[in-house]
Parts: C-alpha cells; sequence; structure tokens
C-alpha cells in the first residue's frame, strides 16, 4: 500500500494542474500583491472615479478633446504594455515574499527489484517541511530590491500615460486648427472673389485696366489653391488623429466646436518653484529615484548573499521493501557557511554597487533634464499666451484695413494692389491667429507634461495643483 498523504497529495496536485481554470489560477493571490499593482490606465484617469470601462468606440457624439484622451489611452497598446510589466513586478514582489514562507515537499517512488534469489517491490515515501530560519537581510534585501521596482515600474506607468496623454492631445488640436484654417482659407477666396467681381465689373465700364482684372484673378487662383492645400493637410491631420486613437486612418471622425480660451490666461507660479514643484512630481523622475533605491538593495542583497543561513526541516518517511514496512521521522537545523567561492561574493558586491552608482548618475542627469523642460515649455507657453494678444490685434486691425480697402477699390479712390494687399494681410492674420490658439493649447499641456501633473483636470477647466 502507498502512504495516504503522499497519495492525497499527488491526487490534489494533477487535480490543481488539470480542473483549476487559468483565469482563478491568476486570481489566486494569497500574499495580497493585487493592492501593490497600480490601476489600469482607465477613462478618465486621476480624475473620474467610477467611470465606465475602455472601449474602443467613438462616442456618439461629437469627439472632445476629453474623448479624444481617453479613446488613446484605451487603445494604445503602450499603456497595455506598461500596465502589464508594473503587474510582473508585483508577482515578483510576491516571489520575493514567499522566501519568508516554509516549503513542504511531498517524495514518492516504487519499483521493482531482482537479484539471484527473488524478486521484490519497494516503494518510498517522505513529507518534509523546510524553514529557512536565518539568512542575514538576504530576504530583505530582495522585498525591497522588489518593491522599489514595482515603484519605477507604477512610475514608469503613470510617465508612459502622460505621454500619450499630451500626444492624443496634440493631435486633436492640430486636427481643429487645420479645420479652422480651412475655413480661415475659404474666407480669403471668398474675399479674393468679391475683389475680382469688383475688378471685372469696374474693368466691364472702362474705369479699370485689364492689369487690376489680372491681378484680381491671380489672387483669387492663389486663395484657392491655399484652400486646397489647407483641405488637405486637414484630411491628413485628421487620419494622424485616428491613428492616435487607435483606428485605421479612413476612420470619419466628427470633431467638437473647438474649445473656449479661459478669460484667465496669466502664468500661475514662479519658474523656481514650478522647477522644484516638478522634481517633486515628474513620475520619470520617481522611476529613476526608485531604480536607484532598488540598486542600493541589490548591494545589500549581494553581500547578503556571502553570509551564513540557519535552517529548519523535519518530516516524516515511509519505506514498504518485499511486504517490510518501516516508518520513520527527522528533525533537525542546519547551518550553511559559505568559507570560499572564488570571490564569487566580492565581485558581486562590487558590480552591484557600480550599478547603483549608473542609477544615480541617471537620476541626476534626469533632475537637470526636469528643469530644462520646465523651462522650456514656459518659456514657449509665455510667449504663446502673448502672441494670443497681438495676434487678436493684428487680426481686428486687418479685418478693418480690408474693409476699408474694399470700399475704397469700389468706390474708384482706392487701386487693386491696396486691395489685394490688405486682404493677402487679412489671411495671414487668420492663419497667425489659428496658430497662436494652436501654440497656447499645445504648451499649456506641455507645461503640465514636465511638472508631472497632466490629467483630465486640465481639460475640465480646474486649476492644476
Amino acid at each position: 500500500m502507498l502512504f495516504p498523504l503522499s497519495r492525497l497529495l499527488a491526487c490534489f496536485a494533477l487535480i490543481w494542474a488539470t480542473a483549476v481554470p487559468a483565469a482563478e489560477v491568476s486570481a489566486f493571490d494569497p500574499l495580497v500583491t493585487g493592492d501593490m499593482t497600480p490601476l489600469r490606465p482607465s477613462p478618465k484617469l486621476a480624475a473620474r472615479v467610477g467611470s465606465a470601462p475602455c472601449t474602443n468606440e467613438l462616442p456618439a457624439q461629437a469627439l472632445s478633446a476629453m474623448d479624444a484622451v481617453d479613446l488613446a489611452l484605451c487603445n494604445h497598446p503602450q499603456t497595455r504594455e506598461v500596465w502589464a510589466a508594473a503587474r510582473v513586478q508585483a508577482a515578483l514582489v510576491g516571489v520575493a515574499r514567499s522566501a519568508w514562507l516554509p516549503d513542504l515537499d511531498a517524495r514518492l517512488a516504487a519499483s521493482r527489484n531482482a537479484n539471484e534469489t527473488r524478486t521484490f517491490n519497494q516503494s518510498n515515501a517522505s513529507l518534509t517541511l523546510s524553514w529557512l530560519v536565518y539568512d542575514f537581510g538576504q530576504r530583505s534585501a530582495n522585498i525591497n530590491n522588489a518593491r522599489e521596482l514595482l515603484g519605477a515600474a507604477a512610475a514608469t506607468q503613470d510617465a508612459t500615460v502622460q505621454s500619450l496623454f499630451l500626444a492624443a492631445l496634440q493631435a486633436y488640436y492640430n486636427a481643429q486648427a487645420t479645420r479652422a484654417a480651412v475655413a480661415a482659407t475659404g474666407e480669403a477666396e471668398r474675399a479674393a472673389r468679391e475683389s475680382f467681381s469688383a475688378a471685372e465689373a469696374r474693368y466691364s465700364v472702362g474705369v479699370a485696366t485689364p492689369a487690376d482684372r489680372l491681378q484680381a484673378q491671380t489672387a483669387l487662383s492663389q486663395a484657392t489653391l491655399n484652400r486646397i492645400k489647407a483641405e488637405g493637410e486637414a484630411r491628413n491631420a485628421l487620419g494622424a488623429l485616428a491613428n492616435a486613437l487607435g483606428f485605421a486612418a479612413n476612420q470619419p471622425l466628427n470633431l467638437a466646436p473647438p474649445p473656449e480660451l479661459p478669460a484667465e490666461r496669466r502664468l500661475q507660479g514662479d519658474l523656481d518653484a514650478l522647477i522644484a514643484a516638478a522634481r517633486a512630481a515628474r513620475p520619470d523622475l520617481k522611476a529613476a529615484e526608485a531604480q536607484l533605491r532598488a540598486a542600493e538593495a541589490s548591494v545589500d542583497l549581494a553581500r547578503a548573499q556571502g553570509r551564513p543561513t540557519l535552517s529548519f526541516s523535519t518530516g516524516p518517511t515511509w519505506q514498504d521493501q518485499a511486504g517490510v514496512v518501516t516508518n520513520n521521522g527527522s528533525v533537525g537545523l542546519s547551518l550553511a557557511v559559505p568559507i570560499f567561492s572564488g570571490f564569487e561574493t566580492h565581485y558581486r558586491v562590487r558590480s552591484a554597487a557600480a550599478q547603483a552608482e549608473v542609477r544615480a548618475a541617471q537620476r541626476d542627469k534626469l533632475q537637470n533634464q526636469v528643469a530644462l523642460d520646465v523651462w522650456k515649455a514656459y518659456q514657449s507657453l509665455a510667449t504663446a499666451t502673448q502672441s494670443l494678444q497681438s495676434t487678436a490685434d493684428l487680426l481686428a486691425s486687418a479685418e478693418q484695413s480690408a474693409k476699408v480697402a474694399l470700399g475704397r477699390y469700389k468706390a474708384g479712390v482706392g487701386n487693386v494692389l491696396d486691395l489685394l494687399s490688405a486682404q493677402s494681410a487679412l489671411a495671414a492674420a487668420r492663419l497667425q491667429r489659428i496658430q497662436a490658439e494652436l501654440d497656447w493649447h499645445v504648451f499649456r499641456a506641455t507645461l503640465a507634461q514636465a511638472m508631472g501633473v497632466l490629467d483630465y483636470t486640465l481639460l475640465q477647466g480646474k486649476p492644476q495643483e
């Protein structure tokens, strides 16, 4: 007969391997590592709790900037990649924690033996409980290393989400700007056609020269060409936006009206304070610091691997040899003292220490990069903010100038060159205004990303903390 407990363990292992669904095995988390895993990038991340799950379908209403970001975060493969990487590190924390628990091993062997006189059966079974009692800090260092790497993975996920957030906003605002450029060039074409009609009317009654008519015709042709180019750029921008959202480039998109510029557009905060705040909030810098701490824990781990270990073991054994049954048991402590390993521990420590120096240098380099990112984004936003007022004044004066020039020309007191020059200046002013608004939206988001605080509050009109 076989040892009952060994038979039970063997049957349980067989049932577990064949009958438990893979999904339930994945959900089994006795060491509670799931609580340490960061949340999956999802709709309204960090701004709306309990929102709807991810979707790959366009909303029924016109696409807003927030909808665009939702779709980009839900559908982009990078979000799935960084979340899976964070789950990998959370599971490795569980691996490190498992070293504090005892191991239970069951062994079963059966053989048929023969010699010169007889043939007999032999069966052996054993159940062994082993527990590492003390290891001079090896397990603690391993857990610290795993926890810091999990923190780095979570921060890397945040940094990736913010990068994708910014890319989606850039694509969306660019599509809005190109659509506005189509309207602006269409208006310029309408004005050029009106000028051509005025020139042709004056030419027909003999008060304008053929040159006036030809110049107006040339201006109209150029305005038409500009409108055609703007329409092509708008189609390309919509294709790029569809691609950023995870759709084919030919996916039709219905954009919501462009967002209103907030009345208050002053830059908030001192630049030095913004840089300090960015160094405290930037997720990529947090990841670098966590990787440095993980590397320092690896130094402790390498040192501990060269120290003694104390283990406890106990368990029964059973043997049946030719019908003679024996039962035994054992309890013991074992002390393992590494004396010489060919200097392996020494060089492992040196390697880990050098790796920590690498991580420290990378952290310091990133700190300087954070300051540069905030500086450049701040200056770009300041320029864009000033350009908004300047282009508003420019557009107002250009509209008035074009209106006056057209009236003078129709009244016969102005020339066609003044009219065409005024209309060309108006068309340029409209495009400059569109570009200024695009720059302001993009650089506002870029500064938030450089600060490490880019989330849905930017699109909800809430102040950044």
